[in-house]
Protein backbone atom coordinates (compact mmCIF):
# COMPACT_ATOMS: atom_id res chain seq x y z
CA UNK A 1 0.00 0.00 0.00
CA UNK A 2 1.28 3.48 -0.87
CA UNK A 3 -0.16 6.67 0.58
CA UNK A 4 0.16 9.97 -1.27
CA UNK A 5 -0.32 13.13 0.77
CA UNK A 6 -1.95 15.56 -1.66
CA UNK A 7 -2.39 18.37 0.86
CA UNK A 8 -0.35 21.56 0.70
CA UNK A 9 1.34 22.78 3.90
CA UNK A 10 -0.28 25.65 5.76
CA UNK A 11 2.17 28.39 6.72
CA UNK A 12 2.48 32.18 6.45
CA UNK A 13 4.01 31.51 3.00
CA UNK A 14 0.98 29.60 1.69
CA UNK A 15 -0.50 31.48 -1.28
CA UNK A 16 -4.10 32.56 -0.81
CA UNK A 17 -6.78 33.55 -3.28
CA UNK A 18 -7.12 37.36 -3.51
CA UNK A 19 -9.59 38.54 -0.90
CA UNK A 20 -9.05 35.57 1.41
CA UNK A 21 -7.42 35.98 4.80
CA UNK A 22 -3.70 35.40 4.93
CA UNK A 23 -2.18 32.80 7.22
CA UNK A 24 -0.77 33.71 10.62
CA UNK A 25 0.68 31.19 13.06
CA UNK A 26 1.40 32.95 16.31
CA UNK A 27 3.20 31.15 19.13
CA UNK A 28 1.40 32.26 22.30
CA UNK A 29 3.18 30.02 24.79
CA UNK A 30 6.74 28.73 24.55
CA UNK A 31 8.26 25.79 26.36
CA UNK A 32 10.53 27.19 29.05
CA UNK A 33 10.85 27.94 32.72
CA UNK A 34 7.25 29.17 32.86
CA UNK A 35 5.60 26.43 30.82
CA UNK A 36 6.14 22.73 30.02
CA UNK A 37 4.26 23.03 26.73
CA UNK A 38 3.84 25.28 23.72
CA UNK A 39 0.64 26.73 22.21
CA UNK A 40 -0.10 28.62 19.00
CA UNK A 41 -2.93 30.73 17.63
CA UNK A 42 -3.95 30.16 14.02
CA UNK A 43 -5.44 32.88 11.82
CA UNK A 44 -6.56 31.69 8.41
CA UNK A 45 -9.49 31.73 6.01
CA UNK A 46 -11.92 28.87 5.55
CA UNK A 47 -10.61 28.36 1.99
CA UNK A 48 -6.92 28.15 2.89
CA UNK A 49 -4.62 25.66 1.19
CA UNK A 50 -6.20 22.29 0.48
CA UNK A 51 -9.86 22.87 1.22
CA UNK A 52 -13.46 21.94 0.51
CA UNK A 53 -16.11 24.11 -1.15
CA UNK A 54 -19.54 22.88 0.01
CA UNK A 55 -22.81 23.95 -1.66
CA UNK A 56 -23.48 26.68 0.95
CA UNK A 57 -20.40 28.50 -0.37
CA UNK A 58 -22.63 29.80 -3.19
CA UNK A 59 -26.14 28.67 -2.22
CA UNK A 60 -27.56 29.87 1.12
CA UNK A 61 -29.84 26.84 1.42
CA UNK A 62 -27.12 24.37 0.43
CA UNK A 63 -25.33 21.98 2.72
CA UNK A 64 -22.57 23.36 4.92
CA UNK A 65 -19.28 21.56 5.26
CA UNK A 66 -20.31 19.85 8.52
CA UNK A 67 -23.54 18.56 6.98
CA UNK A 68 -22.03 16.65 4.07
CA UNK A 69 -22.02 12.85 4.54
CA UNK A 70 -18.52 11.55 5.19
CA UNK A 71 -18.86 8.97 2.42
CA UNK A 72 -18.58 11.83 -0.07
CA UNK A 73 -15.03 12.42 1.14
CA UNK A 74 -13.90 8.80 1.41
CA UNK A 75 -14.04 6.34 -1.47
CA UNK A 76 -12.72 5.42 -4.91
CA UNK A 77 -11.33 8.34 -6.89
CA UNK A 78 -9.77 8.75 -10.31
CA UNK A 79 -6.79 11.01 -11.00
CA UNK A 80 -6.88 12.35 -14.56
CA UNK A 81 -3.93 14.19 -16.09
CA UNK A 82 -4.28 17.11 -18.51
CA UNK A 83 -1.01 18.74 -19.56
CA UNK A 84 -2.20 21.06 -22.34
CA UNK A 85 -4.87 23.72 -22.62
CA UNK A 86 -6.18 26.48 -20.36
CA UNK A 87 -9.16 24.57 -18.98
CA UNK A 88 -10.68 21.16 -18.40
CA UNK A 89 -13.57 20.96 -20.86
CA UNK A 90 -16.35 18.53 -21.73
CA UNK A 91 -14.58 17.81 -25.01
CA UNK A 92 -11.45 16.78 -23.10
CA UNK A 93 -13.50 14.53 -20.82
CA UNK A 94 -15.28 12.92 -23.76
CA UNK A 95 -11.93 11.90 -25.17
CA UNK A 96 -10.96 10.00 -22.01
CA UNK A 97 -13.57 7.25 -22.35
CA UNK A 98 -14.44 7.47 -18.67
CA UNK A 99 -17.05 5.22 -17.05
CA UNK A 100 -20.69 6.25 -17.30
CA UNK A 101 -20.60 7.15 -13.58
CA UNK A 102 -17.79 9.33 -12.22
CA UNK A 103 -18.23 9.80 -8.48
CA UNK A 104 -14.89 11.33 -7.49
CA UNK A 105 -12.40 12.81 -9.93
CA UNK A 106 -9.23 14.83 -9.41
CA UNK A 107 -7.51 16.80 -12.16
CA UNK A 108 -3.73 16.84 -12.38
CA UNK A 109 -2.59 19.74 -14.57
CA UNK A 110 0.43 21.96 -15.05
CA UNK A 111 -0.92 23.88 -12.05
CA UNK A 112 1.40 21.72 -9.99
CA UNK A 113 4.30 23.95 -11.04
CA UNK A 114 2.54 26.93 -9.45
CA UNK A 115 3.02 25.60 -5.93
CA UNK A 116 6.71 26.51 -6.21
CA UNK A 117 5.84 30.18 -6.67
CA UNK A 118 5.53 32.26 -3.49
CA UNK A 119 2.51 34.33 -4.46
CA UNK A 120 -0.92 33.57 -5.88
CA UNK A 121 -0.83 32.99 -9.64
CA UNK A 122 -3.79 34.24 -11.66
CA UNK A 123 -3.12 32.14 -14.76
CA UNK A 124 -3.98 28.60 -13.75
CA UNK A 125 -5.83 25.73 -15.38
CA UNK A 126 -9.48 25.74 -14.34
CA UNK A 127 -12.59 23.64 -14.92
CA UNK A 128 -15.01 25.24 -17.34
CA UNK A 129 -18.79 25.13 -17.14
CA UNK A 130 -19.12 22.49 -19.86
CA UNK A 131 -16.90 20.08 -17.91
CA UNK A 132 -18.73 20.81 -14.68
CA UNK A 133 -22.08 19.97 -16.27
CA UNK A 134 -20.61 16.88 -17.93
CA UNK A 135 -19.46 15.63 -14.54
CA UNK A 136 -22.75 16.44 -12.82
CA UNK A 137 -24.60 14.48 -15.50
CA UNK A 138 -22.44 11.47 -14.61
CA UNK A 139 -23.10 11.61 -10.90
CA UNK A 140 -19.99 13.41 -9.68
CA UNK A 141 -20.06 13.97 -5.92
CA UNK A 142 -16.53 15.36 -5.51
CA UNK A 143 -14.39 17.17 -8.08
CA UNK A 144 -10.82 18.21 -7.34
CA UNK A 145 -8.37 20.59 -8.98
CA UNK A 146 -4.70 21.23 -8.27
CA UNK A 147 -4.82 24.95 -7.51
CA UNK A 148 -6.82 27.29 -5.32
CA UNK A 149 -9.97 27.54 -7.43
CA UNK A 150 -11.88 25.46 -9.94
CA UNK A 151 -13.16 28.71 -11.49
CA UNK A 152 -11.35 30.81 -14.04
CA UNK A 153 -9.75 33.77 -12.30
CA UNK A 154 -11.77 36.92 -12.86
CA UNK A 155 -14.78 35.10 -14.34
CA UNK A 156 -17.77 37.40 -14.51
CA UNK A 157 -20.11 34.66 -13.26
CA UNK A 158 -18.98 31.63 -11.22
CA UNK A 159 -20.65 29.17 -13.59
CA UNK A 160 -18.43 26.22 -12.68
CA UNK A 161 -19.22 26.60 -9.00
CA UNK A 162 -22.90 27.10 -9.77
CA UNK A 163 -23.01 23.93 -11.85
CA UNK A 164 -21.18 21.70 -9.36
CA UNK A 165 -22.37 23.08 -6.04
CA UNK A 166 -25.88 23.65 -7.35
CA UNK A 167 -26.10 19.94 -8.08
CA UNK A 168 -24.99 19.09 -4.54
CA UNK A 169 -21.41 18.11 -5.43
CA UNK A 170 -18.43 19.40 -3.47
CA UNK A 171 -15.19 20.84 -4.84
CA UNK A 172 -11.78 19.92 -3.47
CA UNK A 173 -9.42 22.77 -4.27
CA UNK A 174 -5.74 23.34 -3.60
CA UNK A 175 -4.48 19.77 -3.92
CA UNK A 176 -0.94 18.87 -4.92
CA UNK A 177 -0.83 15.96 -7.38
CA UNK A 178 2.74 16.39 -8.64
CA UNK A 179 3.88 13.06 -7.24
CA UNK A 180 0.75 11.11 -8.10
CA UNK A 181 0.51 9.04 -11.31
CA UNK A 182 -2.87 9.10 -13.09
CA UNK A 183 -5.09 6.20 -12.13
CA UNK A 184 -7.47 4.77 -9.56
CA UNK A 185 -7.07 5.38 -5.82
CA UNK A 186 -8.89 5.45 -2.54
CA UNK A 187 -9.42 9.06 -1.50
CA UNK A 188 -9.59 10.05 2.17
CA UNK A 189 -10.25 13.76 2.56
CA UNK A 190 -11.57 15.00 5.89
CA UNK A 191 -12.36 18.72 6.19
CA UNK A 192 -12.47 20.45 9.55
CA UNK A 193 -15.93 20.10 11.07
CA UNK A 194 -16.84 23.78 11.07
CA UNK A 195 -20.49 24.25 12.01
CA UNK A 196 -22.26 26.01 9.14
CA UNK A 197 -18.93 26.31 7.34
CA UNK A 198 -18.81 27.76 3.82
CA UNK A 199 -15.49 25.96 3.42
CA UNK A 200 -12.87 24.16 5.45
CA UNK A 201 -9.21 23.21 5.17
CA UNK A 202 -8.71 19.46 4.77
CA UNK A 203 -6.01 16.82 4.99
CA UNK A 204 -6.36 14.77 1.82
CA UNK A 205 -4.55 11.57 0.90
CA UNK A 206 -4.74 9.06 -1.93
CA UNK A 207 -4.12 5.39 -1.21
CA UNK A 208 -2.88 3.01 -3.87
CA UNK A 209 -3.09 -0.76 -3.54
CA UNK A 210 0.57 -1.25 -4.36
Amino acid sequence: MKIYDISVPISPDTPVYPGDAGVEIIRTVEIGPESPYSLSKLVLGSHTGTHIDPPVHFFPQGLAVDQIPLEVFVGPARVVEMREGPAVTAAFLEGLKLPSQVERILFKTRNGDLWDKPKFQRRYVYIDESAARWLVDRGARLVGIDYLSAEQYGARDPKTHWALLGAGAVILEGIDLRGVPPGEYLLACLPLKIRGGDGAPARAVLIADS
